[in-house]
Formats: structure tokens, C-alpha cells, sequence
């Protein structure tokens, strides 16, 4: 491969980092444009601390944990530079490949000799780990005799349970990730030299048959855009049309620990993927191969696969979402469940999950310009996805449930550790869903503290955002246009949460009306604006230095769930703008049977909580022998880092 070219392409899709479309020319695609990783600087008061965090504390941990769980010694087994057997399970090896492409995006963010060092010296294992002709799978190559449980007994065969083109599909992401952050294509070589061995054996004519935990569809993608060879998108392309349209499915014996996969509902390979109109089966797995959908209609003009990705996500917000944006409620086979299926104590929501449904609603943002995704999109990243890591950024959740009855407690490390690195690799990137730009000028997504320099017809303008979001409404934003003008539309989105409901589907409504607005000012003076697929959008001729002030109404209300739910009758939970509370047995004493108010509006008040500053609420409870009491609630996300105890979101509203 020619290396220049290689460069000259990765300039134009650096956005691509980050699990996020590359940048495209939204006049030809009509796809919105998510700037570079470089082009945004995140200052914010909440998020700077959780990336930092991330970067001097979560990813060193991995590194260390795949360490000591034998984890990164199986590449150097398999690569012949030690002498040993293989640990752990089948799809370990995806973990050092999350972990090296979430290094790779903190590198981009801060420049790190030690662990740029670090994270070559892991791909320098994986390199001597790839056979001959392009294979990698560690645990194949270092025994092909006594492999971990669910490895076929050839390559590829039982490939539903094996994971390794789950594996390779990280991989390539992760290797996209090493070559943008350090314009080497030692690793890409790699990822490609292994893409070419999946072609030759997967395709129509040849292997008819789709990995049975989507993510390669993702990698490929990746990998096609970074080079332009339109080979890894046809091959993309291939393991998600093929679904569906196998006549037999690999089996398993009745009651072993694989007989869950003989379900082709479980697996989404009940029907053709155009046909598929629920979310069923395995939630991480349908996530990913929804935003694969969406994705490919993005780089093909296809847009049916779109269609049938929006389609999904309907069903979804009907009845298979919880108020956290947690997906996945069922604990058997990791799965969504029915239709309004959303027990607390026993939700599943993987955390995984959650980081899968961030991306599938960014896409589907991306295609259509319409805010109802990102709602779902910040509702699920301040509570489902970042409740996966502790505050102390090394203990983590593999589930999230909304309730506890104090057995549940964050963990050091799993046997299966794919959330930790999902998240690590998560963070370093989230920056690119704060602003996209569009054919017209820019939209601003997510209130995030940020400094960015972005693209419109006007020219380049630079934009700092101030703001104590989620804890206040008040947003400050400061244009700084290129040649001191230029006219170009601003689109501010304006969240579901200000208006009826959390988000749309009729799922959940709020309980409390609000009583602030949302109030928008240029330089001072207050201005009425259309607001168009969820954007208010102020079509002007910056200045240099003109000031944007936005006022949302970030105000406690309480929340009611469809009758049809049935675990939540009689019952409220408490939002303020994205934000889902709940209350702890730490700071109330047992409280899963206490009885709230709902006409008595909380108190918002923010005091030291250890190990950092959280926003509390407090309101008046009765317990279950009557005397009124004073209970304080905390943001769900930081909810078990005070050791164990009782936790609940949905608070009963009667005896």
C-alpha cells in the first residue's frame, strides 16, 4: 500500500477516530459532518475531569489487568517470544485491542512518549502473534489442540460463538485509531493483511455465514475509508446481508453452555436485516450491527439500510429503553425483551450497551439532522454509560440495574472484561459528538465546555462554549469567525427534556410540568427563532466576538413510565434536564419501600460528596411506618462508590 496516498486520505477522514463517520461533504451525502478529534478541545467541568481520569487512571489499569491476566502474554506465546499456554477466554484478545485504540485516541488528546512506547511495544506482540497468511487468533495459534471453550475446532467453524471475527473487528479499529494517532502503519498492516484473509474466505460463493457477535461490519468500514479500497466495504456489506438468508444454523447439544445460540432470533439472523423491524436478541451485538447499517448506507447511498436501522430504533423507544438509555433488559443471553419488559433490580443494561447505542444514535443523527437521537444519545452517556466506571475510575459495572437491594457492588476486573475497555476507549473520543457541521453551518449537539474550530460556508470560525451543564442550564458561547464575519447558521439543539417527555416514543412523560423556558440571547438581547427537527437555528452574519446565551430550564421533575411497565406503577423517578437521580441507603438509611410526594418539588442543592463534588436533591419521604423524613437523592451515574447498600430510581408513590 502506498504509504503517501494512505496519509493523503487519513487528512481528509480523520474523523473517523472515535467510533464516528468520516467526514464527508454533506452537499453530496447529506450525512451531517463530525469534525476531527484535533478540531475540538473539551474545558468542560464535568467531562475534563472523567477523560483526564480516564487517561492518568482507567487505561493504565487495563493495560495492567490484561497484564496480569495473561491477557498480552498470549500474543507474545503466540508470537513465539514466550513459552506458555493459552489463558483466559476466546474473545480476550479484543480487550488489548479496545485498550490499545482507546491509548491511541488519549494520545491525539495528550501527547504521551511513555505510553505511545507502551502501546507500540503491544503492537509489536500482535504482529509476531499473526500467522503467516494474515490469521490472528491467539489461542488457535498457540494450541490448536486444548483451545479456550468455544473456539471451533477449525478456523472460522462455529464462528457464532468463537468471536474471531469479533476479535479481528476490533482490531482493525483499533489499528485505524494507532495509525491517526501516530502515522505509523505497522498496526494497519497487520489489520489489512488479516481483512485480505477474511475475503478470501468469507463471501458470496464462499463462507455464506455472519459472525455471530457483530463488530467486524464496523472495523471494515473503517479500514475502507482510511484506504478507499472498496474491498472492506463489500465485505462489510456482505456479513450483514447474509443475515438471515442461511438455511441452517450451527447447533449445539441440548443443554449445553452454548444452547442459547441456536436462536436465530438471538443472534438476528431471523430474518434479512431490510426485513428486521425489532430490536431482538443480543443487545450489544444488534447495536453495533445497527449502526453497521446505518453506516452503510452512509458510504454506499443505500439508504434502505437506514430505513430499516430507524425502523429498529422505533420499536425501541417504545418499549425496550429504560430512563437511564440503558438497552438490554434481559439477563439471559445478554437480550432485549419484550415490548415494555423493563424489570429494575434484575435490568440487565449492559454497559456495553449503552456505548453501542451512543453510537447507533449518532449515526442515525448524522443522517437525518434530527435532534429526538441525540436526546436518547446524552440521556444514555451522563447515566447509562458513564454509571459503568467508578469515580475512582478503576472499578467498574458490567450490569446497571435501577435498583439494588445492597448485593450489588462495582468489581476490579471480570472474567469477561469487554465493558472496562469499551468505555476506556469511549471516553478519549466522546469530544466529536459535541458539535457536526452541516451544509449550512454548524449544529451544536451537546452542551459540553469546549473550545472548537470548525467548518462553514464562511470559512473556518472558532466557537468557545462555557458552561456548567448538566448542574445549570446557562450556556455562554463566543464566535470567532474567520476574516472577523461571515454569515452562517448556528443550530442549537433544544433537548426533549425542556418540553413533555425525556425523550421521544411516548415511553416515559414528565409527572412535574416544567415552568422554566428555554430562552435564547445574542449579545444581550433576547430573540425569537424557528426551531426545525428539534434545532433552533440563528441565520445570521457573525461577528467577531458576538455572544450566544442560551437559558435551558435545568429543574427537578419527576417522571412516570407507560402503564404497560408494569415494574414502574405507582411508581415516579426524578430527573433534572439529562440527569436521572436516585436515592442510597449511604445517605438515607433502607429505602426501597420509602413513599415520595410527587407534588412536592425537590430541593437542588450541591455540597461535597466523596470522592468528588456531586449535585444532590433532597425531598420529603414517609416510610413504611409513617414519620415523614428528608431524603437525599444523587446523580445515578455515581450511585455504589460508597461500598454497599440499598439503591432505587423508581420511588413508590402510595402505600
Amino acid at each position: 500500500m502506498n504509504r503517501i496516498a494512505v496519509i493523503l486520505i487519513a487528512s481528509v477522514i480523520l474523523a473517523s477516530c472515535g467510533n464516528n463517520p468520516a467526514s464527508q461533504d454533506t452537499e453530496q451525502t447529506g450525512w451531517l459532518v463530525t469534525p476531527s478529534l484535533q478540531a475540538v478541545t473539551v474545558t468542560d467541568d464535568f467531562w475534563k475531569p472523567i477523560i483526564d481520569r480516564n487517561r492518568t487512571i482507567t487505561i493504565p489499569y487495563i493495560f495492567e489487568k490484561c497484564e496480569e491476566t495473561g491477557r498480552i502474554d498470549n500474543f507474545a506465546i503466540a508470537g513465539g517470544l514466550k513459552k506458555g499456554k493459552h489463558t483466559g477466554e476466546r474473545y480476550n484478545d479484543s480487550d488489548v485491542f479496545k485498550i490499545i485504540e482507546g491509548a491511541c485516541y488519549s494520545l491525539l488528546e495528550a501527547p504521551d512518549p511513555e505510553l505511545r512506547a507502551y502501546a507500540d511495544s503491544l503492537v509489536t506482540l500482535v504482529a509476531e502473534a499473526q500467522e503467516d497468511d494474515g490469521y490472528l487468533y491467539t489461542t488457535r495459534t498457540i494450541d490448536p489442540l486444548n483451545m479456550a471453550p468455544g473456539a471451533g475446532r477449525e478456523r472460522w467453524i462455529d464462528e457464532r460463538v468463537s468471536h474471531e471475527l469479533y476479535n479481528v473487528g476490533h482490531m482493525y479499529e483499533a489499528a485505524v485509531a494507532h495509525y491517526m494517532a501516530t502515522g505509523s502503519d505497522r498496526f494497519l498492516n497487520v489489520a489489512i493483511r488479516n481483512a485480505e484473509l477474511v475475503a478470501t474466505e468469507f463471501g458470496w460463493g464462499l463462507r455464506e455465514i455472519a459472525p455471530g457477535h457483530q463488530e467486524i461490519e464496523l472495523g471494515l468500514i473503517k479500514l475502507h475509508e482510511l484506504t478507499g479500497n472498496t474491498r472492506w466495504l463489500e465485505l462489510a456489506r456482505f456479513f450483514i446481508d447474509v443475515r438471515g438468508r442461511q438455511e441452517e444454523y450451527l447447533r449445539h447439544p441440548k443443554g449445553s453452555r452454548f444452547e442459547v445460540y441456536n436462536d436465530s432470533v438471538y443472534l438476528q439472523m431471523h430474518l434479512p436485516v431490510l426485513d428486521q423491524k425489532e430490536a431482538v436478541g443480543h443487545a450489544v451485538r444488534g447495536a453495533y450491527m445497527y449502526t453497521a447499517m446505518a453506516d452503510l448506507s452512509r458510504v454506499t447511498g443505500d439508504d434502505r439500510y437506514l430505513e430499516a436501522s430507524e425502523r429498529i430504533w422505533k420499536d425501541v423507544l417504545a418499549g425496550k429503553i429504560y430512563i437511564t438509555g440503558g438497552i438490554g433488559s434481559k439477563e439471559h443471553g445478554e437480550a432485549f425483551g419484550e415490548p415494555f419488559e423493563l424489570p429494575n433490580m434484575d435490568a440487565y443494561t449492559e454497559t456495553c450497551a449503552s456505548v453501542a447505542n451512543v453510537f447507533w444514535n449518532h449515526r442515525l443523527y448524522s443522517a437525518t439532522g434530527e435532534a429526538r437521537y441525540l436526546d436518547v444519545l446524552e440521556r444514555t452517556l451522563y447515566n447509562g454509560l458513564i454509571s459503568g466506571i467508578g469515580l475512582d475510575g478503576c472499578s467498574f459495572f458490567y450490569t446497571n440495574p435501577l435498583e439494588s437491594d445492597g448485593r450489588f457492588e462495582r468489581a476490579g476486573w471480570f472474567q469477561c472484561s469487554c465493558c472496562p475497555g469499551n468505555v476506556a476507549r469511549f471516553l478519549p473520543a466522546m469530544k466529536q459528538y459535541i458539535w457536526s457541521e452541516t451544509a449550512t453551518g454548524v449544529n451544536l449537539n451537546l452542551f459540553i465546555g469546549s473550545e472548537a474550530r470548525l467548518k462553514t460556508p464562511a470559512g473556518e470560525a472558532e466557537i468557545g462554549l462555557e458552561t456548567s451543564y448538566p448542574r445549570s442550564g446557562d450556556i455562554k458561547l463566543t464566535i470567532l469567525p474567520e476574516n472577523n464575519s461571515g454569515r452562517f447558521t448556528l443550530g442549537i439543539r433544544i433537548p426533549s427534556w425542556t418540553g413533555d417527555a425525556p425523550m421521544e416514543g411516548g415511553l416515559y412523560s414528565y409527572l412535574t410540568p416544567a415552568t422554566g423556558k428555554v430562552v435564547v440571547r445574542i449579545n444581550g438581547k433576547r430573540i425569537k427563532t424557528p426551531v426545525i427537527k428539534g434545532f433552533a437555528l440563528l441565520d445570521r452574519e457573525w461577528k467577531m466576538g458576538d455572544v450566544v446565551q442560551v437559558s435551558l430550564p435545568v429543574e427537578p421533575r419527576f417522571i412516570v413510565a407507560r402503564d404497560e411497565v408494569e415494574a414502574n406503577r405507582g411508581r415516579v423517578a426524578l430527573g433534572t434536564g439529562p440527569i436521572v437521580w436516585c436515592l442510597e441507603e449511604a445517605d438515607n438509611g433502607p429505602i426501597r419501600e420509602v413513599i415520595v410526594d410527587p407534588s412536592v418539588k425537590p430541593e437542588y442543592v450541591f455540597e461535597q460528596v466523596q470522592p468528588r463534588d456531586l449535585a444532590t436533591l433532597t425531598f420529603p419521604v414517609t416510610g413504611t411506618d409513617g414519620p415523614v423524613r428528608e431524603a437525599k437523592a444523587v446523580p445515578y451515574y455515581s450511585w455504589a462508590n460508597r461500598g454497599k447498600g440499598e439503591m432505587i430510581v423508581w420511588m413508590k408513590t402510595k402505600q
